[in-house]
């Protein structure tokens, strides 16, 4: 049996801030990071309010939010006890937000609505039952996974992602598509993720590109960010996979966008997870669903060609080179690889992968980042 549902009520396209305009006399607790807590948008953000509300803001928040930054906002969100909180930003301050919230339930604080708002198409945290928390000390990422985490509502308004630059709407994108493969080959996958998925799929590949180019045509911004909420859908439904068990470890190590991590695994995840005969059928239909291989070609040769197009998107997205997007020769990779091969074991979202994957499986991939 398989279960599916919808907990967090969506309000999209241009002008959905609106959307706030039901709220009044209530205290208001935005949660984001430093850059944006000084921009133009998050005046956008407050102009949305009612002004008979009082806010408060959190911007303690950095990239790969700690367990420490959680702690710290535990404990502002104890001293404000605010009623609404809005998470607004990229994934790492959704993320923040989505932590902060939960345990704050869980220790009794009554907070009526979490209210994600994403400034990126990325992560798809606005609708997720995910978060992840890093620990510095360690190297390592956290992902957390809870039905309660699931924010009660998510506000995709195209206008806050326009000024996105362009390497950060091409990591986000590429997010975006692992986030749909791995949804659509997981062992988890049902019809509804499928739908989710293959629509992100389609989305990722017709609109990314230009997303890259001409980031003020709100239409494409506008696809992207729906892109992005379909894939977080779909996985947090059917959950992800080793693609972003290591893409996990390639973060916490060498500290780079956890986007970019997942678009450098692509290609030698899908190569192992192709072995599996029904991943290599989910793959192949996707080919042929996005028109890159006949629909009578084998599923050998459609795989290869949805590799094919993922390589052209990346290289149209400015995607650099696995070494140098980490910014370390190939010995320094190698001797953090028995490392992140032991957290990418006990990543839970190695769990929901077509297949297995040993010690060797996991060291495969990774050096396939510098063949």
């Amino acid at each position: 049996m398989k279960t599916f549902f919808l907990q967090t009520r969506i309000y999209s396209g241009e002008g959905s801030l609106k959307a706030l305009q039901r709220f009044h006399q209530q205290k208001i607790w935005i949660i984001c990071d430093g850059f944006l807590a000084t921009s133009p948008v998050l005046d956008n953000l407050k102009q949305a309010i009612p002004a008979d509300n009082h806010i408060s803001l959190f911007s303690d928040i950095t990239p790969d939010p700690s367990i420490a930054t959680v702690v710290k906002g535990i404990e502002q969100m104890q001293a404000l006890r605010p009623n609404i909180v809005i998470g607004f930003g990229g994934g790492s301050a959704l993320d923040a937000a989505k932590a902060i919230v939960w345990f704050s339930r869980k220790q009794g604080l009554e907070i009526e609505t979490c209210i994600a708002i994403p400034t990126t198409s990325g992560t798809g945290s606005e609708v997720t039952s995910a978060c992840v928390i890093s620990d510095p000390e360690k190297s390592i990422k956290y992902p957390l996974f809870d039905d309660e985490i699931y924010p009660d509502i998510a506000i995709l308004d195209p206008s806050l992602v326009a000024s996105v630059p362009p390497a950060i709407t091409a990591n986000t994108g590429l997010d975006v598509l692992t986030h749909a493969l791995e949804a659509y080959v997981s062992p988890h996958a049902s019809d509804f993720t499928d739908a989710l998925a293959e629509k992100a799929v389609q989305l990722v590949f017709r609109h990314l590109a230009t997303a890259c180019r001409k980031g003020d045509c709100m239409i494409t911004r506008g696809k992207m960010h729906n892109a992005s909420t379909l894939a977080g859908m779909a996985f947090s439904q059917s959950g992800l996979g080793i693609n972003h068990a290591i893409a996990h470890q390639l973060g916490g190590q060498f500290h780079i966008a956890h986007g970019l991590a997942n678009a450098l695994l692509l290609a030698p995840v899908i190569r192992f997870n192709a072995i599996d005969t029904r991943a290599r059928k989910r793959y192949a239909r996707l080919a042929k669903l996005c028109h890159f291989s006949p629909a009578n070609a084998d599923d050998r040769a459609a795989v290869n060609q949805l590799i094919h197009q993922i390589a052209l998107l990346k290289r149209q997205c400015g995607i650099p080179q696995p070494l140098t997007a980490m910014k370390v020769t190939e010995r320094q990779l190698q001797q953090r690889i028995p490392d992140m091969i032991a957290a990418a074991q006990a990543d839970v979202t190695l769990r929901t992968n077509p297949r297995p994957a040993d010690d060797k499986d996991i060291r495969g991939i990774i050096e396939a980042l510098y063949e």
